[in-house]
C-alpha cells in the first residue's frame, strides 16, 4: 500500500517518519517548512510534492497540529482518490466535525497511549522511553470513524508499525477515544497532575528541601498508583491514608467534577483544542 505522510517533519511526523521509512509501505512524506525539512534530510528522506502523492495514496496520514488539521483536510482530502483512507492522529476534529467529508473515503483514528508506568523494559534506555514508537512497547487504540468494516485492519495494522513497539491495540470508537483524551488524560489527568507538581513547589517554598520533597512525593506516587491500578493484589489504603482522601476530596474536588465526561462538555473542550 502507498502511505503520505502529511507533516512529516512535525514533532509527531518525524516520530512516525522514523518508524514507517524501512517499513513494507511505499512511503512519500510532505512537509511544507524548510526548517522540518531539514530534520528529514537528516534522516535520508525526501520530500515529494503535494499534487504528485495525494492522487496516488492508499492512505493519507495528517500528522498535523488540532489547530490547522481541519484546514489542511480541506486542502488534501479533495484531491483522494475514491475508495482510500484519512488517517488521524487522534479524534478531536472528527468529532468537532472539522474534517472535510468524502462518502467515498474511509477515516481511521489511531493514538498511542504511551509506554505505561508499569512497563518493565530490559534496558535503561527503553525504560526511559517515555513518549514510546522507539524502544517501550506502548498500546493504542483505535477507531475506524467512518467506511466499511474491512478498512479496520489495514488502519490496525498501519498504527501497529507507526507506533511501534505496540504490545497490544485496543478497538474502540471515536467517542469513546474522545472521553479518554482530552477528558480523562489532559483535561482530569493533566490538570491534577500540575496541581500536586504546584503542591510539590509549595512545600519547597515553605522549607522542606527540594530533594527531600522530590523523593517522598515520587515514591508515594508510585506505590498510590500500584494500590489503586491493581498491582499489588489485595493492597489497600491505610484507615488514616482513606481519612485524608476523604477530606481532601471535599477540600480540592467539586461534587459535579464527572460532568467532563458528559458529550456536551467533551465538545466543548474539543472546540477549545481545535479553534
Amino acid at each position: 500500500m502507498k502511505v503520505t505522510l502529511v507533516g512529516a517533519g512535525g514533532k509527531m511526523g518525524l516520530r512516525l517518519t522514523r518508524n514507517l521509512k524501512d517499513s513494507a509501505y511505499r512511503m512519500a512524506y510532505l512537509e511544507k517548512h524548510e526548517p522540518a525539512r531539514d530534520h528529514l534530510r537528516e534522516m535520508g528522506v525526501e520530500v515529494s510534492a503535494e499534487d504528485k502523492e495525494i492522487p496516488d495514496s492508499d492512505i493519507v496520514i495528517l500528522a498535523v497540529p488540532d489547530k490547522i488539521l481541519g484546514k489542511v483536510s480541506h486542502q488534501i482530502i479533495p484531491q483522494m482518490k475514491a475508495g482510500a483512507m484519512v488517517y488521524t492522529l487522534d479524534p478531536a476534529c472528527a468529532l468537532a466535525g472539522l474534517l472535510c467529508h468524502r462518502d467515498d473515503l474511509s477515516y481511521f483514528i489511531a493514538h498511542p497511549s504511551h509506554p505505561s508506568v508499569f512497563n518493565w523494559e530490559p534496558t535503561r534506555e527503553a525504560q526511559r522511553d517515555y513518549f514510546g514508537g522507539w524502544l517501550a512497547k506502548q498500546a493504542v487504540v483505535c477507531a475506524l470513524f467512518r467506511g466499511p468494516e474491512k478498512d479496520y485492519a489495514p488502519g490496525e495494522a498501519l498504527a501497529r508499525v507507526m507506533y511501534a513497539p505496540v504490545s497490544k491495540a485496543h478497538r474502540i470508537s471515536a467517542e469513546q477515544m474522545g472521553m479518554l483524551e482530552p477528558a480523562l488524560v489532559e483535561t482530569m489527568c493533566s490538570t491534577l497532575q500540575v496541581i500536586v507538581s504546584e503542591a510539590l513547589e509549595e512545600v519547597i517554598r515553605r522549607g522542606v528541601p527540594a530533594e527531600a520533597a522530590r523523593d517522598f512525593l515520587l515514591g508515594h506516587i508510585n506505590i498510590q498508583l500500584a494500590v489503586l491500578y491493581g498491582e499489588i493484589p489485595g493492597a489497600v489504603f491505610s484507615d488514616a491514608a482513606n481519612k485524608a482522601i476523604e477530606r481532601g476530596k471535599s477540600l480540592l474536588v467539586k461534587e459535579d467534577w464527572k460532568r467532563v465526561f458528559e458529550p456536551e462538555n467533551i465538545l466543548e473542550q474539543i472546540r477549545d483544542i481545535t479553534s
